[in-house]
C-alpha cells in the first residue's frame, strides 16, 4: 500500500513592512501625536491558474491589496492592535481567492515604560 500523500502546503503572498505614521492606541497622547506602525500580510491562496495563464487577473494584485491596507492602517483609530489586526484580516479575507491571511502588526515606538524594539499582535483568520 502506497503511503499517503502529505498535504499540499498552501500557496502564499506576503506584503511585509507596511509602514504608515497613524493614531492608534488607549492613551490619548498616542491618538494625538500618532506613531509609526508596521504591517505584514501573508496570504494563503491557490496561485496556481494564475501561473499557468500568466494572468494577473487570477492572483491578488499585491499592489492594490496594499494600498486597501495602508488605507485602513491610516483610517479610523482603534484602541488595540488586535482589533486593527482584525479589520486589516477582513480585507485580505474580502477576496474570496484567500483561504487565510496572517496579520502581524508592529508598534515599535510604543512607551511601555521599560525599553523595547518592538510590540506585536499577530493573527492568523480562515475563510469559514
Amino acid at each position: 500500500m502506497p503511503s499517503p500523500r502529505p498535504p499540499r502546503r498552501p500557496d502564499r503572498i506576503a506584503v511585509r513592512g507596511l509602514t504608515a505614521h497613524a493614531h492608534h492606541g488607549v492613551h490619548s497622547v498616542e491618538r494625538e501625536r500618532g506613531q509609526t506602525f508596521r504591517v505584514d500580510a501573508v496570504l494563503e491562496l491557490d496561485t496556481a491558474a494564475a501561473a499557468a495563464g500568466d494572468d494577473l487577473a487570477e492572483t491578488v494584485d499585491y499592489a492594490r491589496l496594499a494600498r486597501r491596507l495602508h488605507a485602513v492602517l491610516t483610517g479610523e483609530p482603534v484602541d488595540l492592535l488586535e482589533t486593527l489586526a482584525q479589520r486589516l484580516a477582513d480585507v485580505c479575507l474580502a477576496d474570496p481567492r484567500v483561504d487565510a491571511a496572517e496579520i502581524t502588526v508592529h508598534k515599535p515606538e510604543a512607551d511601555l515604560g521599560v525599553p523595547v524594539d518592538d510590540v506585536t499582535v499577530a493573527i492568523r483568520r480562515e475563510r469559514t
